[in-house]
């Protein structure tokens, strides 16, 4: 954007679609109520449309936008909404960005798409990763046939939040022309004085694809400080919180589950770790990474959490996805002297304030949506 465009959407109405506008959407909400953040940085206006949930109430202020839901009728996995079309047609906007594939919102986005030949966006948030397509097969293969291929068509412009993305969106979709926007972190904020004590955090859902079995058995097996603890936060399905409690029964009490946390919960937790670990098996662009980054704390990730970037400029140590490989990481992180650990802080927050700040994301998408409301016609 030059000087002249300070508000490229000015005038122009953006809706935000989810099947989840509430915590139970994990990281697609955290990108979600960024989202919506960076649309009124640019003057434009938002509504996010979403499906009936728990915890919905008292999550839509987050969002700091109108959130029209609508009830579904049958399995909730489906999300099929049956006044969901109708309300966004009836919404008048000038654009329509779908977060997140597999459920019943794609079929809606692309019949809105169709019925009104605006600008439609689809961001899958990393839902196409090998990892994921994967897992539910038939139920994926018959979305694909009945809506997902048809929601890719109509869209004026595919999102990936990396390069790796833009390869999986290609290789399910047939299009090539996505276009490559990480996720907004946090504002950075003052780096820690000092390390703090050894504590290693992990906040997100709990879910086998995040691999905190195996995190548990490496923090049991790797050589750790006296007083060092584990903390896992965060949420998920009754049968994956049972499998995290008997992978921590038994242990020495230096790992434990604290249950969900949200807001300023879970920032004093990001500000009290000396580092920041996911050790998972399929990602699109991890919120809790760049969380941590934005409070100056460094991370230690898999490769799946597709962040080169935190290892290239030093925020980040590498780690494995077996016990075996990932504790010597945890090993390495609990005794690494305190200046070389300023140096990886410095590092955190320099990526937070640069290239994942909300200003360089929202450049990018203010001549994004510009440039898909100008143009004409439905994808190819």
């Amino acid at each position: 954007m030059t000087a002249g465009s300070a508000a490229p959407l000015a005038g122009r109405r953006i809706g935000l679609l989810t099947a989840s506008a509430s915590r139970l959407g994990g990281g697609v909400f955290e990108a979600v109520v960024r989202q919506a953040g960076i649309i009124r940085s640019l003057g434009g206006e938002v509504a996010v449309f979403a499906l009936v949930e728990p915890h919905a109430d008292g999550d839509a202020t987050r969002l700091d936008a109108p959130v029209h839901r609508y009830s579904v009728t049958g399995p909730r996995r489906i999300g099929f909404a049956p006044g969901l079309v109708r309300g966004l047609v009836e919404a008048e906007l000038d654009c329509l960005h779908l977060h997140g594939i597999w459920m019943y919102p794609s079929a809606a986005g692309a019949a809105w798409a169709q019925r009104t030949g605006r600008a439609y966006v689809v961001s899958p948030h990393g839902m196409l990763d090998p990892w994921i397509t994967a897992r539910g097969r038939l139920k994926k293969g018959l979305a694909r046939w009945v809506y997902e291929r048809r929601s890719w068509a109509a869209a004026r412009l595919l999102h990936a939040l990396t390069a790796r993305e833009a390869a999986d969106i290609a290789r399910e979709s047939g299009r090539s022309d996505a276009l490559i926007v990480p996720n907004p972190g946090p504002e950075a904020t003052a780096l820690p004085a000092d390390p703090g004590p050894p504590l290693v955090a992990y906040v997100g859902r709990i879910h086998p694809k995040k691999n905190l079995v195996q995190l548990i058995a490496a923090w049991r097996a790797a050589e750790r400080p006296a007083g060092a603890r584990l903390v896992i936060a965060g949420w998920g399905e009754a049968a994956h919180v049972s499998a995290l409690h008997e992978a921590l029964a038994g242990g020495d009490g230096s790992a434990e589950y604290v249950g969900p946390l949200f807001g300023a919960d879970k920032e004093a937790l990001l500000r009290a770790a000396r580092w920041v670990v996911l050790p998972s098996l399929s990602e699109g662009l991890p919120m809790a990474m760049l969380e941590a980054w934005a409070c100056g704390r460094p991370t230690i990730m898999t490769g799946e959490c597709n962040l080169p970037e935190g290892l290239a400029a030093g925020a980040a140590l590498p780690c494995g996805y077996d016990a075996a490989s990932i504790a010597p990481a945890l090993a390495r992180a609990c005794a690494m002297p305190k200046g070389e650990w300023r140096a990886m802080a410095n590092a955190a927050a320099g990526l937070a304030a640069g290239k994942f700040g909300q200003a360089a994301v929202a450049r990018q998408w203010g001549e994004a949506y510009a440039g898909a409301i100008a143009a004409k016609g439905l994808a190819a």
